[in-house]
């Protein structure tokens, strides 16, 4: 096969196919020889339902957590050359429309995204995309952690639009890989309390462990209660008094984005990052009773993939823990499993070496 590619064809149903090798159709294109794919909820999400292939009518490349090394560039292309190992943001915008110019291009309603349809994914041997959108990696930095930037990316994306800053009570709702990382950017742009909410003992174990027990703090909820009440819980004992500064939602879940508007401060700042249900039953007369601010956060947007490349260029935030395991490029159905049944964090695939 000239250019392997896992494709899906429908809910529980994906193969290795071939697929041309990507050309360099402008002058700022670059072609990336994908080492390490990263396993999000998304992909689960895809296996099981199809990965909206509905709207379209050809199968679907997968992926988009990638890290590889540069493959071929275009002539204009001066940041990077052939042989850099980069990180990618995977998601191209138009940069011409109203959105772009205000220096929201994440938002773009043009956006080519990798896999999301009709445009393919990262799950693949080469992978076509812009310079401007691949980012260099430290030469001490191994590939399979670079597909971690992207997460950490959506963390700083949400994180700062929540307004975190010296002294901040934060709690976060969900600790998988986008919860612990927004737990730990959060750490590092000067919380003075950071609270971990889950279910998963071990999933608020490993949270322990990366966030530390200094301003780091977990809790579970009780499933018997209602929302108000484990808000009640969780102020009393880590001394909220009168609630969090910040709430950020990483579960998607109702009963954690219910209880987290329970436990904010009046006039706190609440911003969802995790997505779930697309439609969920929301306490409003909260927001407009204590002035709760509510914001969505979208990926991320200018600025944020440089902003975690930087945190984790200067040590803030150690990678190594977070890869549970690597599956070879042909079992990444595997990968998506294991996921889907909540093993380690974050599962990465090989991509193919010949």
């Amino acid at each position: 096969m000239e250019n392997p590619s896992v494709l899906l064809h429908g809910p529980h149903e994906a193969y290795v196919e071939d697929r041309p090798i990507p050309v360099l159709n402008e002058v700022n294109d670059v072609i990336i020889r994908v080492a390490y794919v990263g396993v999000c909820g998304s992909d689960v999400r895809f296996w099981n339902n199809g990965g909206h292939l509905s709207k379209v009518k050809d199968p679907l490349v997968m992926g988009h957590e990638a890290a590889g090394i540069v493959h071929a560039v275009g002539s204009n292309v001066t940041n990077i050359s052939v042989g850099d190992r980069v990180a990618l943001e995977p998601g191209i915008p138009c940069r011409k429309c109203r959105d772009c110019k205000m220096g929201r291009y994440h938002i773009c309603h043009k956006m080519v995204f990798a896999a999301s349809p009709p445009y393919p994914g990262t799950l693949t041997k080469f992978f076509a995309s812009s310079a401007d959108f691949c980012y260099k990696i430290p030469d001490v930095m191994p590939l399979q952690h670079a597909v971690l930037i992207e997460p950490i990316a959506v963390a700083v994306h949400g994180v700062q639009l929540a307004g975190v800053h010296f002294g901040s009570k934060v709690v976060v709702f969900g600790a998988g890989t986008v919860g612990i990382f927004c737990s730990a950017v959060a750490k590092n742009f000067g919380a003075a309390l950071v609270l971990s909410v889950d279910i998963l003992e071990h999933k608020l174990a490993f949270a322990r462990e990366v966030i530390g027990t200094d301003i780091g703090r977990t809790a579970m909820p009780d499933s018997s209660l209602t929302p108000e009440e484990n808000a009640r819980l969780l102020m009393e004992a880590h001394g909220l008094d009168y609630g969090a500064d910040i709430v950020i939602d990483a579960s998607g879940a109702e009963a954690s984005i219910n209880t987290g508007i329970f436990l904010l401060r009046s006039g706190g700042t609440y911003v969802q990052v995790g997505m779930g249900r697309r439609n969920v039953q929301f306490p409003i007369s909260e927001v407009c009773d204590r002035e709760i601010v509510v914001r969505g956060s979208f990926r991320y947007g200018a600025g944020d993939f440089d902003t975690a490349m930087g945190l984790v260029g200067r040590g803030s935030i150690n990678l190594e823990p977070f890869i549970t395991k690597v599956f070879p490029f042909e079992k990444a159905i595997d990968a998506w499993k294991a996921t889907a049944r909540g093993e380690g964090i974050k599962n990465v695939i090989e991509a193919p070496r010949d």
